[in-house]
């Protein structure tokens, strides 16, 4: 169920005509390098083979070195500015571009790809219930959707820090009055996503008690593509809260420091061409920037892509998280 377009020898030859000056804003050699690193979180899981037409084209093997989620990622390569454990960065987003920004850690970036942090629901469950599920962050608190709701913890977890952005934006100065009454109401918070989906919730198949899951707009299709081939699944159980989504807007780019500019530079300008672009929908289920990328009907079909997606600027993002997340920490969740 994964779709892949390879690259003929003419769109090749394209490629590296556009990547012959190089992405990065830094000098360039004429050597090529016997490899690539691109930096990534544990999370970067791209299509087995994608980079094959790239290493053939440019003679230099790509090697992916993770370590951690997106924060921990992206605090190692500020500790590491000017000189980086690699040549390209994946894993900067939103919430931690201006923070990145300001430790100069890139030469030069992109965005990359796009999605939305949501809540889901299970509709199994409220259909046994006979019960209409929550349809905004407002109805989280009412109390016939009480112990119901689990969620990540945004110290430590990506999604659950873009959650608490996402009532921050939404309820302002109330926020934390919201979250108080969110507790009375019975919200679970788990460690980190992994926790939350496959313990925790009672959707999907898993085996937990909670219907409502703090999760993504990509969930749905995941259900689809992970399914057991012996269990096939064409209709996923999770459906998606809209008005909760929060935009997650991620960023590709030449790490400042590498000693392979050139190279990074073109490995930038290959995760952006449409064939890279094409298979991150059902690898990374996240949507292509590239307009040119094939999207497979899968993800175009069941993937939500909030219309009015609730966002923040980084820069207030930067400005403020470690104060809101000290005074959620006190609210003793």
């Amino acid at each position: 169920m994964k779709t892949r377009t390879l690259l003929t020898s003419v769109a090749l030859a394209s490629l590296l005509a556009a990547c012959s000056g190089g992405s990065a804003q830094t000098p360039t050699t004429d050597e090529t390098p016997a490899s690539v690193t691109l930096v990534a979180y544990d999370a970067f899981t791209p299509v087995p083979g994608i980079f094959d037409s790239f290493e053939a084209a440019t003679g230099a093997k790509v090697k992916i070195v993770t370590g951690g989620d997106s924060g921990a990622v992206v605090n190692k390569a500020i500790l590491t500015a000017g000189n980086p454990e690699g040549d390209v960065l994946w894993g900067i987003d939103n919430t931690t571009l201006a923070r990145a920004q300001k430790a100069n850690v890139l030469d030069s970036y992109q965005t990359v790809d796009e999605g939305d942090v949501c809540l889901n629901y299970s509709k199994k469950w409220y259909a046994q219930k006979g019960q209409t599920p929550p349809s905004s962050l407002a109805d989280l608190i009412k109390p016939e959707y009480k112990g119901q709701l689990v969620i990540e913890d945004p110290v430590a977890s990506s999604p659950g820090l873009n959650f608490l952005l996402a009532t921050i934006s939404k309820f302002g100065d109330g926020w934390k009055d919201w979250w108080r009454q969110l507790k009375s109401n019975g919200v679970h918070v788990a460690a980190d996503w992994t926790t939350a989906w496959t313990m925790d919730y009672s959707g999907a198949g898993n085996p937990g008690k909670y219907p409502i899951v703090l999760s993504y707009g990509s969930s749905p299709p995941a259900e689809i593509v992970y399914a057991d081939p012996k269990n096939p699944v064409t209709t996923p159980d999770s459906a998606v809260i809209e008005s909760t989504c929060f935009r997650q807007t991620e960023y590709v780019g030449v790490l400042r420091g590498t000693k392979n500019p050139n190279i990074a530079g073109k490995l930038v300008d290959y995760l952006l061409d449409k064939e890279f672009q094409g298979s991150m929908a059902t690898s990374l289920f996240v949507w292509p920037v590239n307009p040119d990328a094939t999207i497979p009907a899968v993800f175009s079909q069941w993937a939500v892509r909030a219309r009015d997606p609730i966002t923040m600027d980084p820069k207030e993002i930067e400005a403020n998280v470690a104060g809101w997340l000290d005074e959620w920490r006190a609210l003793a969740l």
